[in-house]
């Protein structure tokens, strides 16, 4: 298309990773006549977050990760944000397993496959805390059948390799659970983007970087995109900006009021990889264990199964790092050129709030190869270097937004930022995005198309492609394991210990 050229459509997508994938289905079911243009800066789908390597690949349901069950100064343990995100991930498997029911994902095993789940610490007080989260969590139908563990000789059959060679006087425990999952984000995402490439009234475009995103007079959005040095101008009912950490820079484009303020955090990471086939079939969990103190969230140590492409490798890490690059090939000027007038004091006031929090990132960036084997060995007390290589994972952008009392606040999760007529929206930040994708992506679809969701046709459609849409998992038990149990079927995720399907 020739420069200045302009055309017409109903939604543009902006980042080929598993939002605007997932985005672009669910608004192609509801509204099959809608033209959708999916725009990515890159020359392939998922290079970036939705990457397979670039990733845990947990399913995150909460089953493991101790951030999400805070401690509170009474020594009780707060359960309440556990609960909700394995909630997200339910309605996220449901959406998959119509999906695969359609033949639109084809087999399940190319990009979910059952791995258990464990969370493991080490001392007393740690153990107390793990004792306090299973009783409480145990205890919610959602988490029926989660286990508890102090004995060594049940921990060695759970988890051999990170027992193997544990001095007798460490005190350890765990929680196991069969019903986690490893996610190929990656293959998810190109399987459902080729599936929209086959529907009417869609396109894809590669090496296309969106330059610009400015309102037009009538309310359309006008964007400008550019490839191999030609402009072309797209107008738009409606916006996605779904580009992982590029989407902060075309928020602040866009001029929308609710996106003032604003800031990104970048957190870079690594990981430990080991592919020998005798350590491989040795581990078959993901394990979970404890943040440092002043360390992100997604830097909580962890051992994984990664399944991708058919194929078995074992995961440690993160390690985390401080860098100024929104994407991992993006540019080092993208944190300073996202500082303006309107996000100045959030970002200030963020920064000096958490300097611990920088101070440990450069650490982290300064670790030997030697350091990084010490925390490996924390993990694996028999673990050799030569089993392991060094990955380069994700890049990941913490959304920074305003606080009355400090200034800025740095907020882990992610956040919709919509425009208030619902013409753009926006996604900001990071885990546990992936997993709950399909939940954001209702929640974006309640807030933008407001009069449509109004409507018993696309309520309808929801429920068809997400059965337990309208109701809540964490209120009724009896909906929770009739779906749960649905889609362990669909989706092959069934395991000795599950009960035979029933009808949703």
């Amino acid at each position: 298309m020739n420069q200045g050229s302009r055309e017409e459509v109903d939604v543009v997508l902006v980042g080929a990773g598993i939002m605007s994938a997932t985005l672009g289905v669910l608004l192609k079911a509801l509204e099959p006549g809608w033209t959708v243009e999916l725009f990515e800066s890159l020359d392939g789908i998922a290079r970036e977050s939705s990457n397979a390597w670039n990733n845990a690949g947990t399913g995150h349901a909460a089953l493991c990760e101790l951030n999400y069950t805070p401690q509170r100064p009474d020594g009780s343990v707060d359960i309440s944000k556990a609960i909700g995100i394995n909630e997200s991930f339910e309605v996220s498997k449901q959406f998959w397993a119509h999906l695969v029911q359609e033949g639109v994902l084809g087999e399940p095993e190319k990009f979910i496959n059952p791995v258990p789940h464990m969370s493991f610490v080490r001392g007393a007080e740690n153990a107390d805390y793990l004792r306090k989260r299973h009783a409480g969590l145990s205890g919610h139908h959602l988490f029926a059948g989660m286990r508890f563990s102090e004995d060594r000789a049940e921990l060695a059959e759970w988890m051999p390799l990170v027992m193997e060679g544990r001095d007798s006087a460490d005190h350890v425990a765990a929680t196991f659970t069969a019903a986690g999952t490893d996610v190929n984000f990656g293959a998810l995402t190109r399987a459902l983007v080729e599936n929209l490439q086959a529907q009417e009234g869609f396109a894809l475009h590669l090496k296309h970087r969106i330059t610009d995103v400015r309102r037009e007079r009538d309310g359309r959005w006008r964007v400008t995109v550019e490839s191999g040095g030609t402009k072309r101008v797209v107008c738009a009912k409606f916006v996605f900006l779904g580009a992982g950490g590029g989407a902060l820079p075309l928020l602040q484009k866009s001029g929308i009021r609710e996106g003032r303020g604003f800031g990104g955090f970048p957190v870079s990471g690594q990981w430990l990889r080991c592919d020998n086939p005798e350590l491989v079939e040795r581990h078959h969990a993901k394990v979970y264990g404890k943040a440092s103190v002043g360390a992100p969230p997604m830097s909580v140590p962890h051992l994984d199964t990664r399944i991708i492409d058919g194929k078995r490798s074992l995961l440690f890490g993160p390690y985390a790092g401080f860098s100024t690059k929104f994407l991992k090939g993006g540019s080092f000027l993208d944190m300073p050129l996202s500082v303006k007038p309107d996000n100045l004091v959030t970002m200030l006031g963020a920064g000096l709030d958490n300097i611990p929090l920088t101070q440990y990132l450069i650490g982290q960036v300064l670790q030997s190869p030697k350091d990084r084997f010490a925390a490996l060995q924390e993990f694996l007390p028999e673990a050799r270097m030569e089993d392991w290589k060094l990955e380069i994972a994700g890049q990941r952008v913490q959304v920074i937004k305003k606080c009355p009392k400090r200034g800025g606040m740095l907020q882990f999760g992610t956040e919709v930022v919509a425009a208030e007529d619902g013409s753009l929206a926006a996604l900001l930040g990071a885990s546990p995005g992936a997993s709950t994708a399909v939940s954001i992506m209702v929640t974006l679809i309640r807030k933008c198309f407001a009069e449509q969701m109004k409507t018993d046709a696309w309520n309808d459609r929801l429920q068809t492609m997400i059965p337990s849409h309208g109701s809540s998992l964490i209120e009724n038990a009896g909906l929770a394991s009739r779906v749960q149990s649905w889609t362990r079927e669909v989706l092959k995720l069934r395991t000795d210990r599950e009960p035979l399907a029933e009808t949703v």
